[in-house]
């Protein structure tokens, strides 16, 4: 009997009666993929929009029925049914297996103190050839869940079922670009998913850099009657940056999120696990004091987290006690956007000159360096201004290792494959989106002082 879940994107994903469908319907019922009920697909960003809770096992749902549809396009292009279909079915349901608390801020918490299991894909890449899943997997044949653990990490033979798992116009991005804006509640980003897979090719493009060609491989192309969807599809995604996940309250909730997590494992490292609030036997802390083990990591999830705020409310520390309860209680510190207010000074009407971007980029540089210099001095234990800097492209224009497979690339109808950007003028135009915030303390009127000042100061040596 075929198995359903009920989708508020896709309404009814069924998991049909065959070898496969079956066993990855056992996959979702494991250990690992269970856990993903417990970790949000978006952090914090239900903070700003309460709708937006939908968690990672949802999602990769998701992805799974999506790539069912782009593997009909594979078929379409008479390319036959092989392992390799069955490879990228599974890898797009187990791809995101690895996530830890708040996700992408867990990662940060994992580059500070070089945690090697908060990093998601390495955490993926463990439990898909190792344990439950791994065995499950395997009832397709041995090595079957190497091969998936190979294509989710992009290595191995390459065909064009990667593409599914890994391109432009992948499964997940097809996802989570529709999934996120339809839980948030967000008006714009729409893009018209029916007519761009309606669009979809396969072709064979060479991968090398440069002149330097290497090789090829068959990946997704767009025929030119979707041009236009392909363009709302990349302003669809680039919107959602910062709108939903660079959102600054959002990333504000991330800051505090990273330093109270990094305290708390330098703490117990410390044998100080007292001033958390914590238990020793608490998942975080048995974590901290032992981040190389993977049994004690899946049992960190988002509702650990949210479940140890009120506890460490009462820590001794006043780190923990206090970003506690600000998380706790929404109560987030004061953001003050210094990239807007030096793009005012330099280019009110955003023109976007050349000569104006640089020396916007030449301002934001001194002033992150002066207050990044500062905190470091007056902080101590209890950072009084928290530095968010990020930068996303709008596009991949095949500069990188894989060449042109990392582009959106059109059929022309004359049958020769161009750049997207040759062919859209609003994708050719786009720039890169950056930001520079900073938070603090409403209350830290010298801290308010300092950041207000030290901007008028080099916006004025900028001159």
């Amino acid at each position: 009997m075929a198995q359903r879940i009920r989708d508020p994107l896709h309404n009814l994903i069924e998991f049909d009666d065959g070898e496969l469908e079956r066993t990855l319907w056992r996959v979702t019922q494991t250990r690992p993929f269970q856990r993903l009920r417990r970790v949000k697909q978006l952090g914090f960003s239900d903070l700003v929009y309460p709708g937006a809770s939908h968690s990672r096992l949802a999602h990769s749902v998701g992805v799974f029925s999506t790539a069912r549809q782009l593997m009909e396009v594979v078929r379409k292009a008479g390319i036959q049914q092989d392992s390799r279909e069955n490879i990228a079915l599974a890898a797009a349901l187990v791809h995101d297996l690895g996530h830890g608390p708040f996700s992408h801020a867990f990662e940060t918490v994992g580059k500070r103190l070089d945690l090697k299991l908060a990093d998601h894909e390495h955490v993926s890449d463990l439990l898909i050839r190792n344990g439950e899943v791994a065995q499950v997997l395997n009832e397709m044949g041995s090595g079957f869940a190497i091969d998936v653990a190979d294509m989710v990490k992009k290595e191995g033979s390459i065909t064009v079922h990667n593409a599914v798992v890994s391109s432009q116009f992948d499964a997940d991005r097809l996802d989570y670009m529709r999934r996120d804006r339809l839980m948030t509640g967000t008006q714009h980003s729409a893009i018209d998913f029916t007519w761009l897979i309606a669009n979809l090719e396969i072709a064979s493009l060479p991968t090398g850099v440069d002149e330097e060609q290497t090789g090829s491989v068959d990946t997704f192309v767009i025929g030119s009657k979707a041009i236009h969807a392909a363009e709302a599809y990349v302003l669809g995604l680039f919107q959602l940056y910062p709108t939903v996940y660079f959102h600054k309250a959002t990333r504000g909730a991330e800051k505090l999120f990273t330093e109270l997590l990094v305290r708390i494992v330098e703490l117990a490292r410390d044998g100080r696990t007292a001033c958390t609030g914590l238990s020793d036997r608490h998942p975080i802390i048995r974590f901290s004091q032992k981040p190389d083990d993977l049994d004690i990591a899946l049992c960190l999830d988002d509702t650990v987290v949210w479940g140890a705020l009120s506890l460490m409310a009462d820590a001794t520390d006043p780190l923990v006690s206090q970003f506690s309860v600000r998380l706790r209680d929404r109560k987030l510190f004061k953001c003050v956007d210094i990239r807007t207010r030096v793009s005012h000074e330099f280019d009110p009407n955003s023109n976007g000159n050349s000569n104006d971007t640089a020396t916007i980029e030449k301002c934001c540089a001194k002033v992150n360096a002066k207050l990044t210099e500062w905190t470091n001095a007056k902080s101590g234990d209890f950072p009084r201004i928290l530095i968010d800097e990020a930068k996303r492209s709008p596009y991949r224009d095949g500069a990188g290792s894989l060449g042109p497979t990392e582009r959106i690339n059109v059929r022309t109808d004359g049958g020769q494959l161009v750049d997207l950007k040759q062919r859209s003028r609003v994708v050719a135009n786009l720039a890169d989106y950056r930001l520079l915030r900073v938070y603090h303390e409403r209350s830290d009127l010298e801290a308010s002082k300092l950041i207000d000042d030290t901007i008028k100061q080099e916006v004025l040596a900028c001159r």
